[in-house]
């Protein structure tokens, strides 16, 4: 499908490994398409909908105009304890993760779908390359009709994106990441698709990040990193985001938007 250009922007559903994922990757287009009044919505991989994480989860989305959270349900790879008696995503069937990305989609109906890119970040967490994995395999099969014929009536979103960070956008960050022992793993600069300036954006963006407090107050996490920097040098950092489109050949370096 070749991408096509718009004066309003599509409906945008993001899904993402963790809570605090969202905002951090993505904050900054999701609040900007619904600044614009499209219709925005996240799905959420891991912890349990009754946990605190739910509830920082859910002011984030607040803040950024996403609706409300739509959780998965599953544990994280490192804190079994966030959804107990559920499994690890990393440990769940593909096939059943797959299927409840599938039913929000159709439930949803957008016109994009945002995930990780498959290196899972720059940090590279097996929750988060899970969550590639399963949101690719749920693009195509959402607008299948003998694919889950449970989860819904189906509905094909028009483009794929996952946000990423090409060599050239790393910046200050792999070395905040790198102090605290953290991987960095970077695509190159021309698989970047979309680079979209967030800057107007980027205050709704911190707070949503900083609703996130359990994050925020540890050491190591990424809230945490930002938390502890100036606002100059945070903003440095989050007032850019870089998206592939996986669904289509790749477009110009530079693009400013989002399309379909």
């Amino acid at each position: 499908m070749t991408p096509t250009r718009s004066s309003s922007p599509p409906s945008l559903l993001g899904v993402f490994g963790h809570p605090d994922d969202e905002s951090l990757l993505a904050g900054g287009v999701l609040a900007q398409h619904a600044a614009a009044g499209a219709a925005t919505a996240v799905v959420t991989a891991t912890w349990a909908p009754d946990s605190h994480r739910a509830d920082e989860l859910a002011d984030a989305l607040a803040i950024l105009g996403a609706g409300k959270p739509r959780m998965l349900g599953l544990a994280d790879a490192r804190v079994p304890e966030s959804a107990p008696g559920r499994p690890r995503l990393c440990d769940a069937p593909l096939d059943e993760v797959v299927e409840g990305i599938v039913e929000h989609i159709r439930a949803v109906r957008p016109q994009v779908v945002i995930t990780h890119d498959a290196y899972g970040q720059l940090t590279g967490h097996s929750d988060h390359v899970r969550t590639h994995q399963a949101t690719v395999i749920a693009f195509h099969a959402a607008g299948l009709e003998h694919r889950y014929p449970q989860a819904g009536t189906p509905w094909q979103p028009a483009a794929l994106y996952a946000a990423t960070h090409p060599h050239a956008g790393v910046g200050k960050l792999g070395a905040l990441l790198t102090a605290v022992g953290k991987k960095v793993l970077s695509v190159p600069d021309e698989h970047v698709t979309a680079t979209v300036d967030v800057t107007a954006w980027s205050e709704q963006k911190m707070a949503a990040i900083l609703a996130h407090r359990s994050e925020a107050a540890r050491q190591r996490s990424l809230p945490g990193i930002l938390t502890r920097l100036s606002a100059p040098a945070r903003e440095s950092i989050i007032a850019t985001e870089f998206y592939t489109r996986l669904d289509a050949a790749p477009g110009p370096v530079g693009q400013r938007q989002l399309t379909v």
